[in-house]
């Protein structure tokens, strides 16, 4: 973390949980990384464990299995994860598809899936991208057609999160085709329903220890209670509501990602040696880290801002769309020039910087591309 900064959201009540966070992640959660990066997806025990630690649902109120706190607690979450390089534990789409069903489900709803999710029983995926549509949701073709008191699921998707291991998807279909955005329903799909396929998990440039997967739904019969919130047509509403959240995850990754980026080339540069002396007295790592330490910073107080907006309930998609787009962007160059400082070594996997590097490329792709959020921002000036 920055040093003689302390984010203003670090209150005496975030900070203790922020520091327990931390404790639990260095100690349980990075030194299985490599063998998640082995196995391209985490295991159930520290699912459990982080469901336990209370880091899956920190915002969701008690009576529903949630640890009762604010966005400022999830906040700590993402920033501890992201700063000791724990990608592999996709907890920020369970948190995802919690709020679908907190803010938009059916007391029923809210009941079955938010204590499982919260504990770590319940993995989550969200299956929204198909091959051929990705940032244009009104384009699915993932069809849900009622028949009786169940719905006909057909369709396939692509680049899902926790793919390989969860237990129920958040499945966004057409169930009227003709009607556009209105037309646009989720469904809660427990995995275990015949016709339900997962498909392969997806060779990455990066996120190597997340199980990223293709699934195939045929003729998957699902009762009418997996419709969200038991009314057809809300899924576009529910989607743009919470997507600011999504893009506020990603913008907080990224400032702690720098952060850790940064410590790591000041250590590296003050240890190795080129021409007799460390490579941190040589005018240009100064030069370019002092770019990089303001830069870190500003993108920092950035990402408070956001957090702020977020914990007072003000949090609003312009904001969140830019947060994400230019967080991101400056996480690439941050690790690219980070990267150049342990030369050969930067390239080499077993060195966080290189796998840091590699797992950011995709920051600027998912929640919706950065083209995307410039046109969003745009369209608000």
């Amino acid at each position: 973390m920055l040093e003689n900064y302390r984010s203003p959201w670090l209150d005496d009540d975030v900070a203790p949980f922020a520091d327990s966070v931390r404790r639990f992640v260095t100690d349980n959660l990075a030194p299985r990384e490599d063998t998640w990066r082995e196995q391209h997806q985490a295991d159930r025990v520290s699912w459990l464990a982080a469901g336990e630690m209370g880091m899956i649902l920190p915002d969701v109120p008690v009576e529903y299995g949630g640890s009762g706190g604010t966005p400022a607690h999830l906040a700590a979450v993402l920033n501890e994860l992201s700063y000791a390089g724990v990608v592999g534990l996709g907890l920020g789409i369970s948190h995802i598809v919690g709020h679908y069903i907190l803010d938009d489900g059916t007391e029923a709803q809210k009941q079955r899936w938010l204590p499982k999710i919260a504990s770590g029983e319940v993995i989550c995926s969200v299956a929204m991208t198909e091959p051929g549509t990705g940032s244009d949701l009104q384009a699915v073709r993932t069809r849900a057609i009622r028949q009786g008191d169940k719905y006909i699921i057909n369709g396939a998707k692509t680049f899902i999160t926790n793919g390989q291991t969860s237990d129920m998807v958040a499945v966004v279909a057409k169930t009227d085709a003709a009607a556009g955005a209105k037309g646009i329903s989720i469904f809660l799909v427990d995995t275990a329903l015949a016709g339900f396929r997962r498909g392969k998990c997806l060779d990455k440039i990066g996120m190597k220890s997340q199980d990223t997967s293709e699934m195939y739904f045929d003729d998957v019969e699902v009762p009418l209670e997996c419709l969200l919130g038991g009314v057809e047509g809300k899924g576009f509403y529910t989607l743009m509501k919470q997507l600011p959240y999504e893009r506020a995850q990603i913008a907080i990754a990224a400032a702690a990602t720098m952060e850790r980026a940064l410590a790591l080339t000041i250590e590296y540069t003050k240890e190795r040696t080129v021409f007799g002396k460390p490579v941190l007295d040589f005018q240009n790592t100064r030069f370019t880290l002092a770019d990089v330490k303001a830069t870190v910073l500003a993108s920092r107080t950035f990402c408070d801002h956001i957090i702020g907006q977020w914990v007072a309930g003000k949090l609003d998609p312009t904001l969140a769309s830019m947060g994400k787009f230019w967080l991101t962007e400056r996480q690439s160059e941050v690790l690219d020039q980070c990267l150049q400082f342990f030369g050969g070594y930067g390239y080499m996997n077993e060195y966080p910087i290189a796998r840091m590097w590699a797992d950011a490329r995709v920051a600027r792709i998912y929640g919706g591309s950065n083209e995307i959020q410039r046109e969003l921002v745009g369209r608000s000036l």
